[in-house]
């Protein structure tokens, strides 16, 4: 597993798409990053997940003191989240999608748009449109289960390679954890982890 960032109380990976964030259901859902991590150091906690089809930036806590600053951290919305993706179809220009979010179906878990639903927030813009397809920078003011994958399905135009939202084939997620962003916990120091996409798009700053 590619470190990002390590020191005595944190531990920031680059995760694989394919890879769940936490064992699921079943025996053959074991196989996790927490899991495989914790053979070398038994301390450590997940802070946020990343859904299986997703990669990029993955926050662990050493220790359950670090747990509880870093989840504040997060519940407080003080955490600047950046995501890449590419959506079907063209987009122009920027916006924010506040549809409120709820578990519409259970196997395979699908979210959705309902009156009940609790609010979610995910702030767009266009990073360019490429052959029927664009590309968005995406932060998620909110952390709400599949809430990327919902909202854009939510507006008719879902991820490419999202299998539950409609997106068109491909061999993965294009779905991509830039960054985050944040003070230390512990020093106050600012942080900013970042991991390259490995989707097949052309070189970008952030």
């Amino acid at each position: 597993m590619q470190p990002l960032h390590r020191d005595p109380w944190l531990l920031a990976v680059n995760k694989p798409a394919g890879l769940l964030s936490q064992p699921g259901l079943g025996a053959d859902q074991q196989d996790s990053l927490i899991t495989r991590l914790r053979v070398g150091d038994g301390d450590l906690h997940l802070v946020h997940r990343l859904d299986r089809d997703t990669s990029g930036v993955l926050l662990l806590a050493r220790g359950l003191e670090s747990l509880r600053r870093c989840s504040a951290l997060f519940a407080q919305r003080r955490v600047n989240k950046l995501y890449l993706a590419e959506i079907d179809g063209a987009l122009t220009g920027q916006g924010c999608l506040d549809a409120p979010l709820a578990r519409l179906q259970r196997q395979p878990p699908r979210y959705g748009r309902h009156p009940d639903g609790r609010s979610s927030c995910t702030i767009w813009r266009v990073r360019r449109a490429v052959n029927g397809r664009t590309q968005l920078w995406l932060r998620p003011l909110t952390g709400r289960s599949h809430q990327l994958r919902a909202h854009l399905a939510d507006i008719g135009h879902p991820i490419v390679g999202d299998p539950i939202y409609g997106g068109s084939p491909a061999g993965r997620l294009h779905l991509h954890a830039l960054a985050l962003g944040f003070r230390h916990p512990f020093s106050g120091a600012r942080l900013r982890l970042r991991s390259p996409s490995p989707l097949p798009w052309p070189s970008h700053r952030i």
